[in-house]
């Protein structure tokens, strides 16, 4: 079980893998109010930063589940590295339908909502794990503005215009769902640089580890293709957000 081979070499460096910064994800922890030994449960945890810096400045206690091997390794020595291994865990495997045993305080799912279909499938399964009255975190892209042709959504990575709302209506949706969004945490454009641009480097520094690679063209392909794709269209156009619910 594993994702795709290609965003665990472009992706490798990264320890948030979404255009949240690590200054963003601070002030998501606490905007939350996060008790010492509240419990969260990441589902797409990636390589554990949110966890693993939540435990350390906040004293929670939690676990993530992720497809990739590399990513779920990566998170464990972020845990010891940062010394909260006695209150994280690491699970690799698939989040998709993943409930927690014990209820949790915080119920997770951060970039990842294709796990369940899309965001209201999400919510469902995370509401599976949560206590009454806990919150729930989903973080999903929106439209910054609407973009005028499907070829420009396309140079989004959307398959369509339709597969995102803009903020507001993205808002509104979730109070649709049964929820009221008690706060929210915004990428800006910076956030999407360092997510998007330190991939470059990676892949240039991989493509020159890797030279006889089978991979390498398509790598090199991607390299070559997605500075100018980024900087035309995803840079202006989507945005990304983490969005605090709580059931009505």
């Amino acid at each position: 079980m594993d994702i795709p081979r290609i965003f665990t070499i472009t992706e490798s460096a990264h320890r948030i893998h979404n255009p949240i910064t690590a200054d963003k994800l601070a002030s998501l922890g606490a905007a939350l109010r996060l008790a010492p030994g509240a419990s969260v449960l990441d589902l797409g945890s990636g390589s554990g930063e949110m966890l693993c810096t939540w435990a350390r400045d906040h004293g929670v206690t939690g676990t993530g589940v992720d497809m990739s091997q590399l990513f779920t390794e990566q998170a464990q020595h972020r845990a010891e590295e940062l010394g909260v291994a006695h209150q994280v865990k690491f699970i690799h495997g698939d989040a998709a339908g993943f409930v927690s045993e014990q209820k949790v305080d915080v119920a997770a799912c951060v970039g990842a909502t294709w796990i369940a279909g899309g965001v209201a499938g999400t919510i469902a399964l995370l509401t599976q794990s949560l206590r009454p009255g806990g919150i729930i975190l989903i973080g999903e892209p929106f439209w910054r503005q609407l973009p005028p042709t499907e070829e420009v959504a396309k140079g989004c990575l959307a398959h369509a215009i339709s597969d995102f709302l803009t903020l507001p209506a993205l808002v509104a949706s979730f109070g649709q769902l049964g929820y009221d969004v008690v706060e929210m945490v915004l990428a800006d454009q910076d956030g999407w640089d360092r997510y998007e641009a330190a991939k470059w480097l990676t892949m240039r520094r991989w493509l020159e580890a890797n030279p006889g690679d089978e991979f390498a063209p398509e790598v090199r392909a991607q390299l070559n293709a997605e500075p100018t794709r980024y900087a035309t269209n995803t840079r202006d156009y989507l945005g990304w957000g983490v969005f605090a619910l709580m059931q009505r």
